[in-house]
């Protein structure tokens, strides 16, 4: 009886590691297509600062905050300005699906 009370509880535990895995995953291939198809690399790089923030700093930016996907959601996919130095410009928006727009943002916030 001991026994499989501990192995349905280690198979619980695999299944929620599984589980968030899968949540989590992140496609990359669609990531770097979208980044390239919309231009985002003009302005932005991976890990340092170009004309914009880097997504590392953007992930280190909203890390812990709750409305972080919702907030990076929005700015890519609704109107917007952005400061460039002294100006401000129109942050243009991401034009994709939402599956793929949510990709991408879990792709930001896990630099």
């Amino acid at each position: 009886m001991k026994t499989k009370v501990l192995l349905s509880s280690a198979i619980l535990v695999v299944s929620a590691f599984v589980a968030t895995g899968a949540q989590a995953a992140v496609d990359q291939a669609g990531v770097t297509n979208l980044l390239n198809e919309n231009g985002c690399l003009n302005c932005h790089d991976v890990t340092k600062t170009k004309v914009a923030r880097s997504y590392k700093k953007i992930a280190a930016d909203w890390k812990g905050k709750p409305n972080a996907e919702a907030a990076i959601t929005k700015h890519l996919t609704q109107p917007n300005t952005v400061k460039v130095g002294a100006d401000e410009v129109d942050h243009p928006q991401v034009e994709a699906d939402p599956a793929q727009v949510k990709n991408l943002v879990k792709w930001i916030l896990s630099r």
